[in-house]
């Protein structure tokens, strides 16, 4: 069971980077506009999973099934299933809370920011004599 908590930690992880984090923000952006631009469903469809990071953890959870032997309640495919899905829907927790997280973050180093320019402009500037 300690596994439902652990193996989302770096489905998270790979899915936040690809589909938010600047290191990946020229492959994101070309499937941005493939996903728009496609002449064909299937290929909007496909490109826009790299761009989801809801739709994208369904594709890294498979993965992680696959590589951890991964199964819950049942030790057939149905245990595949229901592991699959609740990897994904606790994987989902984590990655909001850290959005979450990192927007209060963004917010106060926008309002450090902004106290520290307001303090600077409250400034005098010293004159050598």
């Amino acid at each position: 069971m300690n596994d439902l908590f652990i193996l989302p930690l770096p489905i998270a992880c790979i899915a936040w980077t690809v589909t938010h984090e600047e290191i990946f923000s020229e492959p994101r952006n070309y499937c941005i506009h493939q996903s728009k631009t496609a002449k064909k469903l299937i290929g909007r469809k496909f490109f826009y999973l790299f761009t989801c990071e809801y739709c994208f953890s369904h594709y890294v959870t498979l993965v992680f099934v696959w590589i951890a032997d991964y199964h819950l309640l049942f030790p057939d495919w149905r245990g595949y299933v229901i592991g699959g899905f609740a990897l994904v829907w606790i994987t989902n927790v984590y990655m909001s809370l850290f959005g979450w997280i990192r927007v209060g973050m963004k917010r106060e180093k926008i309002e450090a920011d902004m106290e520290a320019l307001q303090w600077k402009a409250t400034q005098k500037p010293v004159v050598a004599e």
